[in-house]
């Protein structure tokens, strides 16, 4: 077993120890097909919680998406989303000739499953943002990929604002069952109902 696979099988058990990381399927299977989940975003764990959430032979092949800038302000935080996550990266500042979605199209294109977070920022209001149209072009130029929507519980709480030390609290991470692109669908149409699939997701109550 080489170092990186070490590393994220002790980052899975430590995820898993202190927020619980279940995954909950309700609308499809632990598959292995190629998927985009896409989910709420509250946190820099978010992906975290995702991929542990994962059976062991679905993190093998499942790819987050990661700010290059922040993920790579460190040898340490760039090894790690390299060698132990596979991330691919994409820029927060690009310029106007820069195609944000090409690293996630050719990671598609290899067969790779994505993690993204159409909000495309992190959102402290309970509810998800608007999304932002990454995933209709995804959705367009990859038909055959199923896009699988999630709500990720109380992630929040585990890292609180100003907080240094998790703390160990109960997240829960819910997959649904798997929406498409229809026929003629505009974008805005096809935004909105991806959104809601993950709005559904809530636990009762939250």
């Amino acid at each position: 077993m080489s170092r990186a696979e070490f590393m994220g099988l002790l980052l899975a058990f430590i995820a898993r120890l202190i927020t619980g990381a279940q995954g909950h399927w309700k609308g499809c299977p632990p598959k292995a097909e190629q998927r985009i989940y896409f989910a709420n975003h509250q946190s820099h764990l978010d992906w975290v919680l995702i991929w542990a959430a994962l059976p062991r032979e679905l993190r093998a092949v499942t790819r987050p998406i990661a700010a290059r800038d922040y993920w790579t302000s460190s040898r340490f935080k760039e090894w790690l989303t390299t060698e132990v996550f596979h991330a691919v990266y994409v820029s927060r500042e690009r310029s106007d000739d820069q195609d944000p979605l090409e690293p996630l199209a050719q990671a598609l294109a290899s067969g790779d499953s994505l993690v993204i977070f159409p909000e495309g920022t992190r959102s402290s209001k309970g509810q998800p943002q608007a999304f932002k149209s990454g995933l209709y072009h995804l959705a367009a130029q990859f038909p055959e990929v199923q896009l699988v929507p999630a709500w990720i519980a109380n992630v929040q709480r585990v890292m609180p604002k100003g907080e240094v030390v998790p703390v160990p609290v109960l997240c829960t991470v819910t997959f649904g069952a798997p929406v498409q692109l229809r026929a003629h669908e505009d974008k805005g149409e096809f935004l909105a109902r991806a959104r809601e699939a993950v709005l559904e997701l809530r636990p009762v109550g939250s």
